[in-house]
């Protein structure tokens, strides 16, 4: 799966998953800006960290990186646990992926609101 979008900054950022690593990874120019590393799981992924370089800082790449990965999940029929704050935190802002959640798990939207 991959997918492309221009941030809000203009830039293309192109986001891939690589389910041989476990993590979907956000590209600009061909070069690794950032990524998202998962756990799947019983009809559940769970997204465990995120990071964006330097390089991609300031340029949409975290809010790139998210809505593709929740948009694969959600083709999926994935449920979806974010552990990680970045992801969770975007899940508070983004109310059309609050659904993926199970309401078990909502708590750690709710804690990384803001």
């Amino acid at each position: 799966m991959t997918s492309s979008s221009a941030a809000s900054s203009g830039t293309e950022v192109t986001v891939a998953d690589h389910p041989e690593n476990s993590r979907f990874e956000a590209f600009i120019d061909g070069q690794r800006v950032g990524l998202a590393d998962y756990r799947l799981s019983d009809g559940a992924i769970t997204f465990t960290h995120t990071v964006v370089d330097a390089a991609g800082e300031g340029k949409g790449v975290g809010s790139t990186i998210a809505s593709a990965a929740l948009d694969a999940a959600r083709d999926r029929g994935l449920r979806v646990v974010p552990e990680c704050t970045f992801i969770a935190r975007y899940i508070s802002r983004h109310d059309e992926y609050l659904e993926l959640v199970d309401e078990s798990d909502r708590q750690l939207v709710e804690q990384n609101a803001g």
